[in-house]
């Protein structure tokens, strides 16, 4: 397989993995505060981050590495932070939509710039996957209250928001892959906590432990295959195949809760299959 094959077969595990943990960290919002769950699951898969990387002794990457990787897991737990919050505004159709499509897009324009075009197929694979993540996660609202501009101000910044935090782990993916991930863990520990305390949950704070574990270890895992593939290939290819991730969800919900998706969602689904194919080729 050559590296661009190899590079988005990482990003669909990145996309599958990623997919479970906001499927298992959506379970637990239901019962237990949304911003308790990330935070636990980012404190706890510090640690054993922690562990293994100690443990097995491991060499410190560099210092330009790590600071990339302390500087993504901040602002990415910040742009969470955001998203979050514009989803408790209103309408969450056309935010989640617009936050997922800057999340792709965000990378691919720095990738252009900094790597120059990529060639047709991966060009048509890359406009496709993200025509894709707009279908899989736009859900019209033909009844409901339109979606607030604020509301869509805010998932305009946590997409930005994280589509830089993916530039910076593709800046940080040169050294050790445990140690990157483990600095960034520990930095996002930190904002999430900063942000508890700054906005406590009002809902009561229990049952959050179970899912942010599970969860946090599926998005420490997805960060990690997504990590690997930037490293053996471009990054506008990585980064829109992972930002498929909300296919993996939707799946889940089907399966496990019966929550059948909708003909707009398969479409954006069988064009992802092919744009993937396309990256790949």
């Amino acid at each position: 397989m050559n590296a661009s094959g190899s590079s988005a077969g990482l990003g669909l595990l990145s996309a599958a993995t990623w997919g479970g943990s906001d499927f298992v960290g959506g379970l637990g919002s239901r019962r237990a505060p949304a911003m308790l769950i990330v935070a636990s699951g980012h404190i706890i898969t510090f640690f054993i981050l922690v562990c293994v990387c100690l443990g097995a002794h491991l060499a410190l990457p560099s210092r330009h590495d790590l600071l990339f990787a302390t500087v993504a897991g901040f602002e990415g737990s910040l742009a969470l932070a955001v998203f979050y919050r514009a989803l408790a505004m209103g309408a969450m159709g056309l935010t989640a939509a617009l936050t997922g499509l800057l999340t792709a897009l965000v990378p691919v324009l720095f990738s252009i710039f900094s790597d120059g075009f990529p060639r047709p197929l991966t060009a048509a694979g890359l406009l496709g996957g993200l025509v894709a993540i707009w279908l899989i996660t736009h859900t019209p609202n033909r009844e409901g209250p339109a979606t607030p501009p604020r509301a869509l101000l805010l998932g305009a910044l946590a997409g930005t928001g994280f589509g830089i935090q993916l530039i910076l782990f593709k800046m940080a993916s040169g050294g050790g892959l445990l140690w990157t991930m483990t600095s960034a863990r520990a930095a996002g520990s930190v904002a999430m906590i900063l942000v508890i305390l700054a906005m406590p949950p009002k809902r009561p704070w229990k049952g959050f432990w179970q899912f942010g574990v599970l969860a946090g270890v599926l998005d420490t895992i997805g960060n990690l295959f997504y990590l690997r593939a930037t490293q053996l290939g471009r990054l506008d290819v990585a980064a829109v195949v992972c930002s498929l991730y909300p296919a993996g969800t939707i799946l889940l919900a089907a399966l496990v809760l019966r929550e059948l998706p909708t003909r707009r969602q398969l479409a954006g689904m069988a064009l992802a299959l092919g744009a993937v194919m396309l990256l790949s080729a």
